[in-house]
């Protein structure tokens, strides 16, 4: 058994593990490529994020998802850097409106070079990926130009809130599949396409890497709470601290309204407050540590995580398949 990809994720067969490796290393090299600029300080920019490392979650499920066809296909490689690309490019963004400070461990774009030089870099980051995608086909272009879409109504969403009568959990529930689970069932989709696997095959892994993505956010959320930065790479607590409902925080308040529990309608007060002030987000972070409502999160992200590993339940049984299966119980860890 060896190990390749983010959380440690085992792979079983020798073939496999030497055709991830070297796709992610290709992928590397392409993201190093794609972030290069005549300009020396884009450069340095652009490739902050990149080389503070990463996870590298998406492009991991493009080379597993080509195992379904021919793995070697040349559109693998250049999809997979898309999908990163575009990524990283939301994760400048994100930070600006998070007014992050820390990010994969590094000081944030924002923190060190100011909001205009990390959206105008997140842009950059775009324009790259769009450049690649228009190699890759109409087809590819179109479905990177839907699931980009959903992902920008998913943040809209989330930064309007829900409507009158809706179900806030629903609701961000709702935001989260737009939000985050549009990339990553991406990443399945070209992964499966480009190899020129059959359109069922496709279409399974397109809805595993939904499901999967939704349940990869919800771990983020659990972790935002129940972490320190040496484990996250990113300051505890942001989402709190900016007042950015995650589904703990939602389970809490809906828990406070049925229950009408004065400890937990005093929780919610304190939330509501000013959590810029470090004593008031440190007490706040250890309520929320120990309330009922973080395990509710916890069994919502084994749920999503269990029904995307079921969506694969029809494709033929081999290691990629067994890798894809393993990665379900990996987000699940993750979230403790």
């Amino acid at each position: 058994m060896t190990v390749v990809g983010p959380f440690g994720l085992s792979v079983r067969d020798q073939a496999l593990e030497a055709d991830v490796q070297a796709g992610l290393a290709a992928v590397e090299e392409g993201l190093l490529e794609a972030t290069k600029s005549d300009v020396p300080f884009i450069t340095e920019a652009a490739q902050h994020l990149v080389r503070a490392g990463g996870k590298r979650f998406r492009p991991l499920l493009v080379m597993l998802a080509a195992q379904f066809g021919d793995p070697h296909a040349p559109g693998i490689v250049p999809s997979a850097v898309v999908v990163e690309l575009t990524h990283l490019a939301t994760l400048y963004h994100d930070d600006v409106m998070d007014e992050a400070d820390v990010r994969r461990g590094v000081d944030s774009a924002n923190a060190r070079w100011g909001n205009s030089v990390a959206v105008l870099t997140g842009d950059f980051l775009f324009s790259r990926a769009s450049y690649i995608l228009a190699d890759l086909g109409p087809e590819a272009v179109r479905i990177q130009a839907e699931a980009f879409e959903r992902l920008v109504t998913g943040q809209i969403l989330e930064t309007a809130g829900p409507r009158d009568g809706r179900d806030p959990i629903e609701h961000y529930l709702d935001v989260m599949a737009g939000k985050t689970g549009s990339l990553i069932a991406v990443s399945t989709r070209y992964g499966a396409m480009m190899s020129g696997a059959d359109e069922r095959t496709v279409d399974i892994l397109t809805h595993y890497g939904e499901r999967l993505g939704i349940a990869f956010q919800l771990a983020d959320d659990v972790l935002d709470i129940a972490s320190d930065s040496h484990e996250s790479g990113k300051t505890p607590g942001t989402d709190l601290r900016e007042g950015i409902p995650t589904l703990p925080v939602l389970h809490l308040r809906a828990q406070a309204a049925a229950t009408g529990s004065a400890d937990d309608l005093q929780l919610c007060e304190l939330l509501d407050g000013d959590l810029t002030d470090d004593t008031l987000h440190a007490e706040a972070l250890r309520r929320l540590r120990a309330h009922p409502a973080l395990e509710q999160a916890r069994r919502d992200t084994v749920r999503y995580a269990q029904e995307a590993r079921a969506i694969l339940a029809p494709l033929p049984e081999c290691f990629a398949k067994a890798a894809l299966e393993n990665l379900c119980d990996a987000v699940v860890h993750r979230a403790g």
